[in-house]
């Protein structure tokens, strides 16, 4: 399948995040395009681990205390790079074409849980999905199933919800009735202190004129209107305590 370009060049060049840059203006970004986008190499630390240093020291304490009461925390995903985003991003594209979903259908099953590359929290090096490694589970184990009374990680999610954000760790993608985007992922946990900032500087991108230099399979059936929904409801509408 030929790749082609993610955006035609007919007046979307100007599409920002339509978010207003008062709250900002007067703030030096702190953070890179490249960094915000998965493509710098940023430091990590922590053998399984790979979050930025302040993030991984957090980590260690919430993991410390969690292993105290029973809680074996063991980081199945933390930070990935634009090109293994990418990566996943295609091959499931290629896999839900393939089995004869049009090409927008493909996209919208895709962002029940994956990102479109460029824009994942898991670029930050800041964001983790976790579950109790002690506990034996089938299958895949991000499955929001796994984490329901009764099964292996509900004791992991009741410890969760209440300390990690003593550590400063909040879930991202919540269960709550009324949010939009991304499905529930009681495995997703972002480290506060540094995100936030980052998502910050992240809203001030014009990320539509970056992406339109992208190319990976699918990006040219992605509409300025698609990119609207996708920026306010799947990068915007999460846990608020991480906004």
């Amino acid at each position: 399948m030929e790749r082609r370009s993610f955006i035609s060049r007919t007046g979307l060049a100007g599409l920002s995040l339509g978010l207003p840059h008062w709250a900002f203006s007067a703030q030096k970004d702190e953070y890179s395009v490249e960094e915000l986008m998965g493509k710098a190499n940023i430091e990590l630390v922590g053998k399984d681990i790979n979050l930025r240093p302040e993030a991984h020291e957090a980590f260690v304490r919430m993991k410390r205390a969690a292993y105290q009461d029973g809680i074996d925390i063991k980081v199945v995903s933390s930070y990935r790079g634009y090109d293994r985003q990418r990566t996943i991003f295609e091959q499931k594209y290629i896999q839900y074409t393939d089995d004869g979903m049009e090409p927008l259908e493909a996209i919208d099953k895709i962002i029940e849980y994956s990102t479109i590359p460029g824009t994942s929290r898991h670029h930050w090096g800041t964001d983790a999905d976790l579950i109790d490694g002690s506990k034996p589970a089938e299958g895949d184990v991000l499955d929001p199933a796994k984490f329901t009374e009764g099964q292996p990680f509900y004791d992991f999610k009741q410890w969760m919800d209440a300390h990690s954000q003593e550590y400063g760790f909040y879930l991202v993608y919540t269960d709550h009735p009324r949010r939009r985007g991304f499905k529930y992922e009681p495995w997703h946990y972002s480290y506060a202190p540094l995100s936030r900032p980052m998502l910050k500087d992240f809203r001030m991108l014009n990320l539509v004129r970056l992406l339109e230099k992208e190319d990976f399979l699918g990006a040219e059936h992605l509409t300025a209107g698609f990119l609207r929904s996708y920026i306010t409801d799947n990068i915007l509408d999460i846990n608020p305590g991480l906004l």
